[in-house]
């Protein structure tokens, strides 16, 4: 399993071989059809992230002392987001969620090319997957 770091890096290196973003969008919406729909039983409220345009539902799971995300959204371009930070973020131990610094959103150029609303949504999403992780590692904690 690859470091926050590590994939963030990935991200960038693959991002750089696209001089403009209508490839980058396209590259998104390849990414996304990397995403497994998510279980029906999590598609409900208390699954669906607030703030985001787009309908987009996330769990997260510990599995050993890892979390572990999914997530299922109706938005296309959205889908390649969060498959961008499931792929960052998820796997890793909670105490590195919370500190990432998610530097590849700005190096790949993602939030000055999204609309204001799909990056409110952005930053609703790592909120999120911040949120779970917090609470998984609060929970880890007392023990």
């Amino acid at each position: 399993m690859k470091s926050i770091q590590e994939e963030q890096d990935a991200i960038v290196r693959e991002f750089e071989i696209f001089d403009d973003w209508l490839d980058r969008y396209e590259y998104l919406i390849e990414l996304s059809k990397d995403l497994e729909s998510l279980d029906p039983k999590y598609k409900t409220n208390g699954y669906l992230i607030s703030g985001c345009q787009s309908r987009v539902w996330l769990m997260a799971e510990m599995q050993g002392d890892v979390v572990v995300y999914r997530a299922e959204t109706d938005a296309i371009i959205t889908k390649g987001i969060i498959s961008l930070l499931i792929r960052v973020l998820s796997g890793q131990e909670p105490g590195n969620i919370v500190n990432a610094d998610l530097y590849f959103i700005d190096r790949i150029g993602l939030r000055q090319n999204l609309s204001p609303t799909r990056s409110n949504g952005l930053l609703s999403m790592v909120k999120q997957m911040k949120l779970y992780a917090l609470a998984f590692q609060t929970v880890g904690n007392k023990a």
